[in-house]
Formats: C-alpha cells, structure tokens, sequence
C-alpha cells in the first residue's frame, strides 16, 4: 500500500512539473540562482526567489538589477505579474513544489571546504519541509554532501527521502556573461536519491533545459561538475607553465595555440593568464582533494596545477618589475601602476576570486601605488580575503589619467576598453590576455606580454 501512495504522490508531481502548474523556489539570487529565475519563470512556472540578503530583495523589488548582464527588464513583468516573487522568508518555502538550491561553496582560509552556506540553507528548508516536495542542491561541490550532508538535516524534520519528500542533485552549468549560452540551453545533469526523485528531477528540468542527463546517483552526478572544472583548472595550468617555457625559447604562446587549435581532432585550446578567478575553477579542485583524503587518496597532479596557477600573480608582477628596470631604470618601489580590468573574466562584474585583487596586493608590497579601471566594477565590494581593498574605485580612462601612470598592466581583457588610447597614452603596457596583439597593437614599441 505505502508503495502505491508513494507512486500517486510521485506521478502528481510531475504531473504538475509537466503542465508547468507548479511553484519552484530557488533559493541564492546570485549568478546562478538569478539565470536560473529567468530560466524558470520564462518557461510558465511560478517562481519563488528566496536571498537572505535583503538588499538584493530590494532592488529587484525597485526593478533594479544588481548583476550587470541580467538587466531588471528581464525580471520586471514577472514580478509585476506575481510570477517571480523575491523574499527573504523562508517560510515562503512551504508554498513550492519544486526547492532548487544555488548558494556559494567557498573554501575556508585553509583551503577546505566551507559548507556553511549549503548546511544553513538546509536548516532553514527543513521546518518549513512538506510531503510531496522536491529539494535539489545545484552548488559545486564533492561527491557525497547530498547525501551525507544535506540529507540527514532534511531528515531531522520527521520527514524521510525517498518516503515523504526527494531528493537530488543538479550541479549548475552556468557561465557568466557568455551571450551563447545561458541556463536553458545547456544540458542538465540530475541524479537523485532514488528512482522517484530521479523521476521527478527530470521531469522539472525537462520543462525549461534543452536536454537532461540522467546519471545513477546524486555522487555521479556530484563528481560530473568536479570533473569538468578539474579539467579545466588542469589545462589551464598546463597553458601556463607552456608560456612560461616558450617565452624562454622566444615562443610566443598565444601564436602556438592559435596554430595548433588548426587541428580538428585531439587538440583543445585553453589560454594563459594572470591566475585563475571565479567561483569555481580556482576552488572545486581542492574540493576533491579534501574528500580525496579521505579515502587515503593522492591528488598530486590536481594539486600541482593548483601551484602553478596560483604562482601566476607573482609571476606576472615579476615581469613588470623586470620592465619597469629594463625600460626606465626603476625599481617598483614608488612606481604608480594602472590595473586594467578587475573582474575575473572579461565582460562581467563578477571579482570573486579574482587574480586582480591579489595582483594589486602583490604590486602595493613592492612599494608601487595601484589604481585600477574596470567599466564593469566601478567600486570593489567586500570580500573575505581582500577585505582591505574594498572601496576603491575605478579611475576615469582618459588619455591624460592614463599618462599618469609609470606602467599599465592588463589583467581582464573587456571588449568594452579603448585599447587604442591605452597604448597611444600609456608608458609601459604589460598584457597578460594578448588583448593588444588580437586588437592589432601587439607590435607597439611599448606593449609587453605576460
């Protein structure tokens, strides 16, 4: 009999997932929970957006949007209609029948992980938990917090996975600011604590993603995002120390993987940079290596990518310091530098993580002063680990503000920078995303890479 109640109350769900008469709370309003909002609404459902911070709540209450390439425009009609309802209450829970969960996984000042905000979450869901409902954590993060986490303090509210509510896991796939894909038209991976919340998992996300992609369980579907940002994070640094020894022979990097991306088959291009920035490369890889441990495994080549991608700051400052001496005879010390571009990725607004801050530290320990412009990020906001940053604010990009500075050094290559003045205007420029080459002006007598 239990078996034939479970199965109505499941084939109910996705009945209402399918017919798109369901209520879906997305908890985090960030970069992920936000495209995911749009994603939803868009699709027919009503939408509930749980942000603990209230300021945030506010503003899309106010038609503003605090996320520069999610205008308010694309949220105002729906709450206007009641179909995206912001709040900070969650008690407001209760009313969905769908609870996807979008909020940061950091990592602690050691380098471990920091689920505080998955567990506080969990917490909060877990009073307000009901028969029938779908919970589905999307954050990154290692294989097994689903279960072994996030279960368990679901569970303390009398209800049980499988029984009264389900379960699974959806890791996010969102790229922040990339114009070619958004959140429906990437594929969805989803595996759940259990055939029914597997079921009812795809039948939501089929309603709004291009393509589900079902996996065994809520681990596979945790180790698949691991995966893909490990991966990247591994390149990346191979990339890197390739600059580097190509650079000794004369080499330019950008021009050999240019060539070599020619090839179409075995060959995947990945780019050099300043370090690496964001919520997710520079941080899921110590994600495995922690749970790593806890199986006796050693994760040296993942580490060793994680040491050349952090040495990359150093490195760059490095170079500058050996121009600014070769050039103008100069030490650091005392020198006035320009930041170009502060965001981690080009054409967003998004510093977490972001080698920029970590370079202006870098260079103000030389004695150098540090200014910085970025049409995206008009004021540093407070971050954990660059907390001492927060409050300076981009300079105004003229040719004569520009004429200021002993060197310019670019870190983020936004589309939206007059490169053309820059290098008419500036002493000294240090490029480490080969923007100048790509713009035409890698040949200026005053343009160097790193």
């Amino acid at each position: 009999m239990r078996d034939q109640v479970q199965s109505v109350a499941v084939a109910e769900l996705v009945a209402r997932f399918c017919s798109r008469t369901a209520t879906v709370a997305v908890v985090g309003l960030g970069y992920v929970g936000l495209p995911l909002v749009r994603a939803i609404s868009q699709a027919g459902f009503k939408v509930i957006g749980l942000e603990i911070d209230q300021s945030k709540v506010d503003l899309l209450m106010r038609g503003e949007s605090y996320i520069s390439y999610l205008p308010a425009s694309l949220f105002n009609d729906a709450i206007a209609s009641g179909r995206f309802v912001p709040t900070s209450d969650f008690a407001r829970l209760a009313e969905a029948d769908a609870v996807l969960i979008c909020v940061p996984t950091p990592l602690t000042r050691q380098r471990e992980p920091d689920l505080a905000y998955v567990e506080r979450t969990a917490r909060g869901i877990a009073p307000h938990l009901r028969r029938g409902q779908l919970i589905v954590l999307e954050s990154t993060t290692y294989p097994g917090t689903t279960r072994e986490l996030v279960k368990p303090i679901l569970e303390d509210s009398g209800l049980v996975s499988g029984r009264d509510f389900y379960l699974a896991y959806s890791p996010e796939r969102e790229d922040p600011g990339n114009p070619q894909y958004s959140a429906p038209s990437i594929p969805k991976i989803v595996g759940g604590d259990g055939e029914d919340a597997l079921k009812a998992a795809l039948a939501l996300y089929d309603q709004f993603v291009v393509r589900t992609v079902p996996v065994s369980t809520t681990e596979a579907a945790e180790a698949v995002k691991i995966t893909e940002n490990v991966f990247r994070a591994v390149n990346i640094a191979l990339v890197n120390e390739l600059k580097l020894i190509y650079a000794a022979m004369g080499v330019d990097i950008w021009e050999v993987i240019e060539a070599a991306k020619t090839k179409p088959f075995g060959f995947m291009p990945f780019y050099p940079g300043p370090g690496l920035g964001g919520h997710c490369i520079p941080i899921d890889p110590f994600y495995l290596t922690w749970k790593a441990r806890e199986h006796g495994m050693p994760t040296r080549f993942i580490e060793l990518a994680g040491e050349i991608n952090t040495s990359m700051p150093r490195i760059v400052v490095a170079r500058l310091a050996q121009e600014l001496s070769r050039r103008f005879s100069r030490s650091m010390n005392g020198a006035r530098v320009l930041l170009v571009g502060l965001a981690y990725k080009k054409n967003v607004d998004d510093v977490r993580e972001s080698p920029g801050l970590r370079l202006i530290e870098l260079i103000e320990e030389h004695g150098a002063s540090v200014d910085y412009h970025d049409p995206f990020v008009l004021c540093i906001p407070t971050t954990r680990e660059h907390a001492h940053l927060s409050g300076r604010r981009s300079i105004a990009f003229t040719p004569e503000s520009i004429a200021r500075y002993d060197a310019a050094l670019i870190a983020t290559d936004h589309d939206g920078v007059d490169y053309r003045m820059l290098v008419a205007a500036a002493r000294l420029i240090v490029d480490t995303r080969n923007v100048l080459a790509r713009a035409g002006f890698g040949a200026a007598a005053n343009v160097c890479k790193a």
